[in-house]
């Protein structure tokens, strides 16, 4: 871990910054939505718009940096992430901001796609893991300090959106002055058609698809439920964030288990506790800690469910689809988060505050649910060579960093 700190620290300080950046405008436009009198529908289509970038430049980004190169990918895509956060108050109309929103969406995409290849290509086959899990410690990092510097300004006015624009400008530096003068060659991977994939591991693919629109639910929509439910901008700071430290402290528990058991297993416990603690939420409303509990066990299940998926559909895969096979979940990921805030935005309008929690509570009992339906239709599957072992992978993470983890996968201990 030494090792890795002393060779990739600009980096992983680089994407600090930018983790802190991207937290802060994903809670702050929808504290500052509701302010501004933007329609429950109208917010969700803003925070729809980020992942349909997102989507995008999971597939236009690498074709980008082979054209021209990881440094101008990066110094590009990061001026555009700065310049549309300043714009962002100076334009208050629904409009704008979903095209900002896609602009952001599409920058920060190309910006880990670069990052991950850039940290890929610095690791050795012994340490990529170490540097991997180091990277996502990170991001998760990033986006719970993100939460509590929202208490520093206000809501109203232009400073919260300057202070992650300077974040995101300055986050470069340390990167771009630290590279390499020769820069990695990005790799392009092996396709594995999404009819395939499906074929292979249905579970995972719809799980994935679920998951999405949980993840884009809990990142582009929590601040709204906050608003909606009375909670103070602390209060939903600190909701929000637990989110995310749920999501760090249960990744290595939930791993050592997963590589021990039958992981259909594991996703059934794991969506069913989350889908329990959201109705929980929805049927007694107005229990502030019920609140930080239900979002501290849906970002604990939701996030290590993210990684179980990936492993449980690289056991019955061949080592060299498991790269492809991490590009196409992803791309099913974010096809559901795509449709994760319009969703919970109608919610919201129909149901009120408490439909946050619904949207929620349906999709992770839904994934339980299938789970049980699979382990019946199929009640023992056969794994393809040695049981592959979870790497923890945030939800933020690129195909670049699943399928580099992926396609080195590790035998895990079998249990007796």
């Amino acid at each position: 871990m030494i090792q890795v700190l002393r060779s990739s620290w600009p980096l992983l300080l680089g994407m600090l910054m930018l983790m802190v950046g991207n937290g802060m405008q994903g809670t702050l436009l929808g504290v500052r939505g509701e302010l501004a009198g933007f329609t429950t529908f109208e917010i969700s289509i803003v925070m729809s718009a980020y992942f349909v970038g997102f989507l995008f430049a999971s597939r236009m980004a690498p074709i980008m940096i082979r054209r021209v190169g990881h440094v101008r990918v990066f110094s590009a895509l990061g001026s555009t992430i700065s310049a549309v956060l300043i714009l962002y108050p100076a334009m208050i109309e629904p409009w704008a901001w979903a095209l900002g929103r896609v602009v952001i969406g599409f920058c920060f995409c190309g910006v880990y796609i670069t990052a991950e290849s850039w940290l890929n290509n610095a690791a050795s086959n012994a340490n990529r893991g170490k540097a991997l899990s180091l990277y996502m410690i990170v991001q998760m990092s990033g986006i719970v300090l993100a939460q509590y510097l929202l208490v520093l300004g206000d809501i109203g006015g232009f400073i919260l959106f300057i202070i992650p624009s300077i974040l995101v400008s300055m986050a470069f530096t340390p990167i771009l002055l630290s590279a390499s003068q020769q820069a990695p060659v990005f790799a392009e991977t092996k396709p594995l058609p999404i009819r395939r994939l499906i074929a292979v591991s249905p579970l995972a693919c719809m799980g994935m698809l679920l998951l999405g629109s949980v993840f884009s639910t809990q990142f582009g929509m929590s601040a709204v439920y906050g608003q909606r439910a009375g909670l103070t901008i602390a209060q939903i700071s600190v909701m929000v964030s637990l989110t995310y430290i749920a999501a760090l402290v249960m990744q290595y528990p939930i791993g050592w288990l997963s590589d021990r058991m039958d992981r259909r297993i594991m996703i059934l416990a794991l969506s069913a506790i989350g889908g329990v603690a959201a109705m929980l939420a929805f049927i007694l409303p107005g229990y502030l800690w019920l609140i930080f509990f239900a979002s501290a066990a849906v970002g604990g299940t939701s996030n290590t469910l993210y990684a179980l998926l990936i492993a449980y559909a690289n056991d019955y895969l061949d080592k060299e689809d498991m790269a492809g096979a991490s590009g196409g979940l992803l791309f099913i990921n974010g096809l559901g988060a795509i449709a994760g805030p319009l969703v919970a935005g109608w919610m919201l309008g129909t149901v009120g505050a408490s439909g946050y929690w619904v949207i929620i509570a349906v999709l992770m009992l839904g994934l339980a649910s299938y789970a049980i339906w699979r382990m019946r239709v199929l009640p023992v599957k056969l794994i393809v060579g040695d049981m592959v072992s979870y790497a923890p992978i945030a939800a933020t993470a690129t195909s670049v960093a699943a399928g580099a983890r992926g396609g080195n996968p590790e035998p895990a201990d079998k249990a007796a």
